[in-house]
């Protein structure tokens, strides 16, 4: 009897410093919520123009974020309340909600990097699609080809001679997007390759599109794979507090 009541109070330091160290986890874990949540509405005004050439449902992509952001966030509240009650059913649900999370962030990881030469391909075929049917009236292909332009400094798929083969091109020229000055590049300009050259953009806009694409999901994968490895931290945590208690029959205040 001595000797397990000994055992206890032995025990009782390493399960306070798990409570605290794992109520630090929880808490850092939540931050990292807030930071997939702005990083998914960054993700959503920053890209939204790539992802509207592929489909309508790669438009919601950003969303993803911002949902798993706001998942982490009401996670890791419920990871400090779970904590502080030292209730080892809400620890070992704490953990397997940490392990779900874990898993789908590292499934949408690999496909993504699996099938990753063929969202470009994709991109590519349906960039091609809305230079062919640019009509500038701004609908939401045309826009985007407008936008990617202006923004980017670039003209067509390949080269601004891509224009060359769209009705777009026989009756209007080049989109006025394509135009490195709007005071030096008139219609008459547009509707000419020779004259156009020098006076728009040359290079295409593939190559560009797909390098600040990377550029861009390299960031939101970091960020995001980041926070998956540290949910294995709040994995082991939880369990070896829910074991601790468990096996001492520690009730926690």
């Amino acid at each position: 009897m001595m000797a397990s009541s000994s055992r206890r109070l032995q025990t009782k330091p390493v399960i306070t410093c798990l409570k605290s160290v794992l109520l630090i986890y929880s808490f850092v874990f939540w931050f990292s919520g807030i930071i997939l949540l702005a990083v998914g509405i960054w993700g959503k005004v920053s890209l939204e123009v790539y992802f509207s050439l592929l489909n309508e449902k790669a438009t919601n992509v950003p969303y993803v974020l911002i949902a798993t952001g706001t998942v982490v966030i009401l996670l890791g509240t419920f990871g400090c309340f779970a904590t502080c009650r030292g209730s080892t059913w809400m620890l070992k649900l704490y953990a397997m909600f940490l392990t779900l999370i874990f898993l789908v962030v590292l499934v949408a990881a690999i496909v993504g990097f699996v099938f990753r030469h063929e969202i470009k391909d994709s991109i590519k075929k349906n960039y091609e699609v809305a230079v062919e049917k640019y009509n500038g009236t701004k609908d939401e292909r045309s826009n985007a080809v407008d936008t990617i332009q202006t923004m980017l400094h670039c003209c067509g798929v390949s080269s601004f001679t891509d224009w060359n083969t769209t009705d777009y091109f026989k009756q209007n020229g080049i989109p006025m997007s394509c135009c490195k000055s709007l005071d030096n590049c008139t219609a008459g300009d547009r509707k000419d390759l020779d004259k156009a050259k020098g006076k728009v953009y040359e290079n295409g806009c593939f190559n560009l599109v797909i390098q600040t694409m990377d550029s861009k999901m390299s960031i939101v994968a970091g960020i995001s794979f980041g926070t998956a490895c540290f949910q294995l931290i709040g994995i082991f945590l939880a369990c070896c507090l829910s074991r601790a208690i468990t096996n001492n029959q520690y009730e926690m205040v």
